[in-house]
Parts: C-alpha cells; sequence; structure tokens
C-alpha cells in the first residue's frame, strides 16, 4: 500500500507550482511519497515555502550539480544591481564566517581553497584513518551497557566527531564543546529558523573562531601532521590563504565532516533494522560492504537539498530562470528517482550501477566523501558483529530540521 502523502501538499502541473511545509511532520518522518508525486507531476517546481525553484529529477539534479552556468555565490557587485538586502546587523558575523567557506566560493578562489584542503582528504591519506576508526568502534561498543541505549549519542556521534578533531589536531576533551558549537551554526540552514537560533548561531561562531585562533600560535611554532598545521605551511609559503581563511575552512570541515556522518550511519542503522536485513549478508566481504554502503547513502541520505543560483539566464526543461535565480537540487528525490533506479524505494543489496547523488557533484563534490565512505564501511560491520542481536527498542524518528535528514535518536536493545 502507497505511503500517505503530506496533508501539506498541493501540485499545480500546470503552473509547476508546489506548496509543501518542509515541517509538515508526516514530510519529516518520511519524504519520499512527497517527492515521488511531485517528480511525476513537474521534476522542475517552483516550492512556495522557500521562495525558489528546485529540481526532483536525478537528469536534472545531477546536470545541475556540474553545470557552471550555476554556482554557489555571484559576485557582490551583482548583488546589489539586484536590489539583494545587506544581512541583518545582527547575522553580519555569521555571514562573514560563511563568506570565506570555500563551499560558499567559486573559482578562482574555490579552486585554491579546496587545492590545499584536498591534500589531507585524498584516499590514501583517508585509508591510513582505517585502525585508528577500527578502535575507536570497539572501544565504544565495549562502553555499551545492557539494556537500551540511543545508538546515535554512544556510536554514531563519537566517531566522526573524534576523527575530524584528530585530523584538525583539537583536543578530544573539547568534543562535546565543538558539537554544541557545531550543532547551534548548522541549525541556521534549517526551515523556518527563530531569531533565537540566529543569536545562538552567532555567540557559537564567534567562540568557535576564537577557539581556532587561540590554537594557531602554537601550532604554528610546533606543527605536526594535523590539517591545521597543514594549512598553516600553506600560508607561510605564500600559496594565498590567510588567516580568516583558515579558521574558516577548519570549522567547515568539522562541521561538514561531523554532521552528515552522524546521520548517514544512524540512517543506515535503522534501515537495516527496521527493514529485516541481513547484516551478515550486507558486510560479508569487502566489496559487499563498499556496495551496500552506497546503496544506503542512495536510499536514505543526511542531506536532501543543495542549493545553486543562476549565473546567467537559463532554461531548465521548460522552467526560465534569471540571473541570481535561486535553485534547490533535491537529493533525496533524485535518489529514488525510478528512470534511473529499478525498485528504487527498496534497498537492494549490491545494487549496480549506482549513481546515487549524496555527495553532489561537481566542483563542490563532497571534499569529505572518501572519509565519511571509510566510516561507513569500517564501522558498520563492526556493529553488527560485535551486536548480532542488535534490535530496534523504539520506531525511529526523525528530527524536523529539513533539508537535514537524521533522526532524533535511535533507540536500541543491546
Amino acid at each position: 500500500m502507497a505511503a500517505a502523502l503530506p496533508p501539506s501538499l498541493t501540485i499545480d502541473p500546470v503552473a509547476r507550482r508546489v506548496t509543501l511545509s518542509p515541517r509538515d511532520p508526516a514530510f519529516t518522518q518520511d519524504p519520499y511519497p512527497a517527492y515521488r508525486a511531485i517528480r511525476e507531476a513537474c521534476p522542475i517546481f517552483f516550492w512556495e515555502e522557500y521562495g525558489h525553484w528546485c529540481c526532483a529529477g536525478h537528469a536534472e539534479v545531477n546536470a545541475l550539480f556540474r553545470d557552471r552556468r550555476f554556482g554557489r555565490d555571484i559576485p557582490a557587485p551583482s548583488k546589489a544591481a539586484l536590489g539583494w538586502p545587506e544581512p541583518p546587523e545582527h547575522l553580519a558575523p555569521f555571514y562573514a564566517f560563511e563568506s570565506r567557506s570555500m563551499l560558499e566560493r567559486e573559482p578562482p578562489d574555490h579552486t585554491r581553497l579546496r587545492t590545499l584542503v584536498n591534500r589531507a582528504f585524498v584516499s590514501r591519506i583517508v585509508e591510513r584513518l582505517r585502525p585508528r576508526i577500527e578502535a575507536l568502534a570497539h572501544a565504544l561498543i565495549d562502553a555499551f551497557e545492557s539494556g537500551t541505549i540511543d545508538l546515535l549519542k554512544a556510536f554514531a556521534e563519537p566517531i566522526p566527531v573524534t576523527i575530524i578533531a584528530e585530523m584538525l589536531g583539537v583536543e578530544l576533551a573539547m568534543a562535546p564543546q565543538l558539537l554544541d558549537w557545531s550543532h547551534r551554526m548548522v541549525a541556521m540552514y534549517h526551515f523556518g529558523r527563530t531569531r533565537a537560533v540566529e543569536h545562538a548561531a552567532v555567540a557559537a561562531t564567534q567562540a568557535f573562531e576564537a577557539f581556532i585562533r587561540d590554537l594557531l600560535p602554537d601550532r604554528r611554532h610546533h606543527p605536526g601532521e594535523d590539517i591545521l598545521s597543514l594549512l598553516l605551511a600553506a600560508e607561510a609559503s605564500g600559496e594565498r590563504l590567510d588567516e580568516n581563511e583558515l579558521v574558516t575552512n577548519a570549522i567547515l570541515l568539522l562541521n561538514a565532516g561531523h554532521e552528515a556522518t552522524v546521520h548517514a550511519i544512524g540512517n543506515a542503522v535503522a534501515v537495516i533494522l527496521s527493514g529485516g536485513h541481513d547484516p551478515a549478508a550486507l558486510f560479508g566481504s569487502p566489496a559487499a560492504t563498499a556496495a551496500n554502503v552506497e546503496e544506503m547513502l542512495r536510499f536514505d541520505p543526511p542531506l536532501h537539498m543543495f542549493t545553486r543560483y543562476a549565473l546567467e539566464p537559463v532554461s531548465i526543461a521548460g522552467a526560465n530562470l534569471h540571473f541570481g535565480d535561486r535553485i534547490g537540487l533535491l537529493i533525496g528525490a533524485a535518489n529514488r528517482d525510478p528512470a534511473v533506479f529499478a525498485d528504487p524505494d527498496r534497498l537492494v543489496p549490491a545494487r549496480a550501477p549506482n549513481p546515487h547523488v549524496s555527495f553532489g557533484g561537481g566542483i563542490h563534490f563532497c571534499i569529505g566523501a572518501p572519509l565519511a565512505r571509510l566510516e561507513l564501511q569500517v564501522v558498520l560491520p563492526i556493529l553488527f558483529a560485535r551486536l548480532p542481536g542488535l534490535r530496534l527498542a523504539e520506531e525511529p524518528r526523525y528530527g524536523d530540521r529539513y533539508h537535514f535528514h537524521g533522526l532524533e535518536r535511535l533507540m536500541v536493545r543491546v
């Protein structure tokens, strides 16, 4: 029986207009029926609540990730010419921080920053972390108490924040504080944020920046093998990286490297346990593990929308976008497109081919993808091998924080 559509959903296929509250509980808990209905009616549509265009088909999303007529930012003079307002004064520190992120830059600045940071994330470097990730997974499981636990807090959350903190050379005792800052900053991207959320995000941004800046003098005099030392060496050798950019992109790596991976792990465990899948078969070999991690990333990804701006007038499948128009690329919808994925609403073990777009595409393809893949390929087999009787203690419930898609908690019986 088909899942019910969210009550707030209305679709006008002729006008290509959709109304759908991103906070509709039916949508936050299971967005895929709405995606399917929208994709079948109008793969490119104007989402009223967001006030911008979106695309839901795999072909469109995949193409737009790579289309250089679209970008993450447009020049400041163009913003002024378009009449874009300046950020509210109380948000100026947050947007000043964000503007220095390589995620928000276009070439040549993006190329310069990504080239420097990418040195720490190439696959051969990331693979060296495998023993540490394995040891951490075992240590966390050893600390589990019998009974019911929240697997997000006890397992999914500590792993990525520990690994990225160690890569940055940050003391692990700071992990709870780093997580708090990260959560408050990322809340800026949730639909329907409040003034209180904005103030909390600005305070977290300023505190996080101050913390990273305080680490730099010692790291300059006593460099290690961490990312901060690597970036400081680039700064010292004149590779056009200033301290503000260094601080922003170090924080970006922790925020992005933690938030998405936590929920990728949580979503995958929930899918396996609620779907009655056999972990021994899913993770029976390195090849099976790699293939099934990709399928879990396709089936229930942790990020569901990424946005671009039109850098020139563009017509996409009959939708006419003007210079400066924003468009949302719906990753969760594209990953369930039946034109590309047979039986898309079912987890298909070792699905091949599997051209999911969970890591984006083009020049902004997720720089942390090799690390995220490694963490999932290591920790999921260990978890289910160590705990073959793992069961859900309650139905998983997703958080009200679209465009992210992750669980509020994951209560399991150990």
